[in-house]
């Protein structure tokens, strides 16, 4: 049986760090990273989607955890195809031209600020989110091939935003690609029944690891803004639903990791607690990093 690790996509949300969550003493940059390392084992990175960090962050997050803590990462949006405001890149390479160099370029300075994670056996994987706008087909199946190659020696996830690649009569498809590049298939859970809707199926790629983001269930994913799109609560059957595909993820991969993305308040973290309970999951603790109840 897998290694199941339960945690939430970020850990600087604002909304989390005005919910009260965080408890007096543990509010700062330190001591954020610190407490919630002390109550959940694994945490998406979702910064370096918005900016490349330096090595020395990455170091932080290290040092700051203990043994057996996983950071998921974010590829920067250049790297998935995303819009990429010039802000976004470092400054001297906002008038590049947005060519392969620069792709390039990109992936090789956001290689090198994870690079501490890895050697300190943190990095759980590197995320690369695909925007709606990548539909199936031969472009799009290049352009994943292409981002696979830079990323050739890391390990390397896939959440596909368009719901072709899952469909009946693709989904096939889809699973042989990614086992084809070694990578893992994200699941995601969101309502259905709107046009965005993610199919809720949660295949295996790779034996190395499963990963699942629960993005909540509101009626405005794929529309609206932040609040609107990812503003829910999950109730325990919601989650206890997910629990058999779970367990099959378990059987067939040496870890998993399930993210909460439903980032209003302190609604992930509650939601993560929640399936952690439900899965009977031991959160690895370590000398300096106790769990503290808010207060």
């Amino acid at each position: 049986m897998a290694r199941i690790l339960v945690g939430t996509c970020g850990w600087t949300d604002r909304a989390l760090m005005t919910s009260g969550w965080y408890p007096r003493g543990h509010r700062d940059t330190e001591g954020r990273l610190r407490y919630y390392a002390g109550r959940f084992p694994v945490v998406e990175a979702d910064s370096p989607y918005y900016a490349l960090p330096s090595p020395g962050t990455t170091r932080l997050w290290a040092e700051r955890t203990p043994a057996g803590f996983r950071f998921d990462v974010k590829a920067h949006s250049l790297l998935t195809g995303h819009p990429t405001r010039p802000a976004a890149l470092p400054a001297d390479l906002r008038d590049r031209a947005r060519d392969d160099g620069l792709l390039d370029e990109v992936w090789a300075r956001y290689a090198e600020a994870l690079e501490p994670l890895r050697r300190a056996g943190r990095l759980g994987t590197l995320l690369f989110q695909f925007p709606p706008s990548l539909a199936p087909g031969p472009r799009a199946e290049a352009f994943v091939r292409g981002c696979r190659e830079r990323a050739r020696d890391w390990p390397f996830a896939v959440e596909f935003r368009n719901p072709a690649w899952w469909r009946a009569g693709q989904e096939r498809a889809t699973t042989a690609l990614l086992a084809g590049l070694d990578a893992t298939a994200v699941a995601v859970d969101t309502a259905q029944g709107l046009p965005t809707s993610m199919p809720p199926v949660a295949p295996v790629t790779t034996t190395r690891l499963s990963v699942a983001r629960f993005h909540g269930r509101s009626p405005h994913w794929g529309t609206g803004g932040k609040e609107d799109r990812f503003r829910h609560g999950y109730t325990e059957r919601e989650l206890a639903g997910w629990l058999p595909r779970v367990r099959e993820l378990a059987a067939r991969t040496d870890e998993v990791h399930l993210l909460f993305n439903n980032c209003c308040a302190d609604a992930a973290a509650r939601a993560a607690e929640t399936m952690r309970g439900l899965l009977d999951v031991t959160v690895p603790r370590q000398a300096g990093h106790a769990c503290h109840e808010p207060i």
